[in-house]
């Protein structure tokens, strides 16, 4: 696919699947392939494998490529498959070279592992990544990276560079970075479900969803009703559902994924440990997220 072509699909809600693994670690590409199942069924416009809240810092380079594999091979062309890559530039040009021979459509790159380095070498290691492929991507803005207006500007001249993820949710800094690129970037809400009524009062009109691996129903309504404009229903399902799960998932660091995994195995769906660093919840939390579900009944 042409990033031209990928830029265009990615309209509406970006899924953000988890890497499931077993009890002893060890990945379950079986339970990745049956919760895929579930999120198709729904009308995403992509899949992105192995990203933030699939563990992508956790996997060895041969996971990485199982899970791509495993992703691609589900989701059967029905709509574009996306890989994360980063860490430094020889791996992350390995990783995206490699998903891209197993048929993905774009690539996700993350920050490089040395935080704030001087911005020539910010634009080299972009450069990198996107000349391992001719693929389009996607630069996620996260963590220590909150670059100026004008670093932006400088990596928005990589050609196949098609769009901004944001994951910081500075609807300041965002709103600056926007007016001054213009419409050479595709912009896509990346801080959580829970930025959706910002982000789209701005004019985005794509996100990418967590909460899409339990109710992805429920992400594409709030895409729906963000697009429309402010409503009783849209503060309603905020207040509601999303906020507090998100207090929850900003209990801890990690809690983003650790959370959305115990909702799936209370679900039924595989979600699994997570892997170190990161924390899984407590006993009386999982009760907790337990409470939390019989609200969410509706869209499940």
């Amino acid at each position: 696919m042409s990033p031209a072509a990928l830029r265009a699909k990615l309209q509406g809600v970006i899924s953000f699947p988890v890497t499931p693994f077993k009890a002893d670690l060890s990945l379950d590409l079986e339970g990745l392939r049956e919760n895929l199942r579930v999120v198709l069924k729904h009308p995403v416009c992509a899949v992105v494998a192995a990203a933030g809240t699939g563990e992508l810092y956790s996997l060895t380079p041969d996971e990485h490529l199982a899970v791509v594999k495993t992703v691609v091979k589900e989701v059967k062309g029905r709509v574009p498959v996306l890989a994360g890559t980063g860490f430094n530039p020889p791996i992350a040009a390995e990783l995206a070279q490699a998903a891209a021979k197993a048929g993905v459509d774009g690539i996700l790159a993350f920050p490089p592992y040395y935080p704030a380095p001087d911005e020539e070498g910010i634009v080299a290691y972009y450069r990198a990544i996107a000349d391992a492929t001719s693929l389009g991507f996607i630069i996620y803005s996260r963590d220590w990276f909150a670059p100026s207006p004008a670093l932006v500007e400088k990596l928005a001249k990589i050609p196949t560079l098609i769009a901004w993820k944001d994951g910081q949710g500075d609807i300041r800094r965002f709103q600056i970075i926007r007016s001054r690129i213009g419409k050479r970037l595709l912009w896509v809400g990346g801080a959580g479900d829970d930025m959706v009524p910002g982000y789209y009062s701005m004019g985005v009109r794509t996100y990418t969803s967590s909460i899409a691996n339990v109710a992805p129903k429920l992400s594409l309504r709030l895409h729906e009703l963000a697009s429309a404009g402010h409503s009783a229903e849209l503060d309603s399902l905020m207040a509601d559902l999303v906020i507090p799960l998100y207090e929850l998932r900003a209990r801890r660091k990690g809690y983003e994924v650790s959370v959305m995994k115990t909702m799936m195995d209370l679900l039924g769906l595989k979600g699994g440990p997570v892997r170190p660093p990161l924390v899984d919840l407590r006993a009386d939390e999982r009760a907790e997220v337990r409470r939390m579900l019989d609200t969410w009944r509706p869209w499940l």
